[in-house]
């Protein structure tokens, strides 16, 4: 079989995050790079949290989407620096999110209100309002916080901005 960088890439941008399984880890832009050395395909990812759970899970869910392909000499690099930010994910991935009912960062890291600990305006995704509160600084994973709309009472998350 010959190896073919972007169809490699193509198969990994369909592989779910286990966490959220409505967005990609394309999408969420763990997936930094895919390398073909010789007969080996070496992947590189980039957590969004130094110590998240879900990357055991996102490497044997990428070699196994590369091995139902046909591919079995993967290496998985998992990289710190630079450190991941919400600036990674796609606008197709934040919409995804929104979809499913967690709210995407509403900010941008650039964003200077960011810098100095501004709260942003973080409006419910089931009705709208902007008439929120955090509950929780930390929601269902560590990368979210938890939300509730004072309008229609739905808890919901909200994915930190970082």
């Amino acid at each position: 079989m010959t190896l073919d960088r972007q169809a490699i890439y193509d198969i990994l941008s369909q592989v779910p995050d286990p966490e959220v399984p409505v967005i990609t880890i394309e999408d969420l832009g763990v997936l930094r790079k895919v390398e073909i050395i010789n007969d080996l395909v070496k992947v590189t990812i980039t957590p969004t949290y130094s110590g998240c759970p879900a990357m055991d899970m996102i490497s044997v869910n990428i070699k196994s989407a590369l091995q139902e392909a046909g591919i079995t000499n993967v290496e998985i690099n998992l990289v710190l620096e630079p450190a991941w930010t919400t600036d990674w994910m796609s606008e197709a991935g934040r919409q995804k999110l929104l979809d499913y009912g967690i709210v995407p960062p509403a900010q941008r890291t650039t964003d200077p209100s960011f810098l100095h600990g501004i709260q942003p305006e973080i409006n419910c995704p089931q009705c709208g309002s902007s008439n929120t509160t955090m509950i929780s600084l930390f929601g269902s994973t560590a990368c979210k916080s938890l939300y509730k709309c004072h309008d229609c009472l739905e808890p919901f998350d909200y994915f930190k901005c970082h």
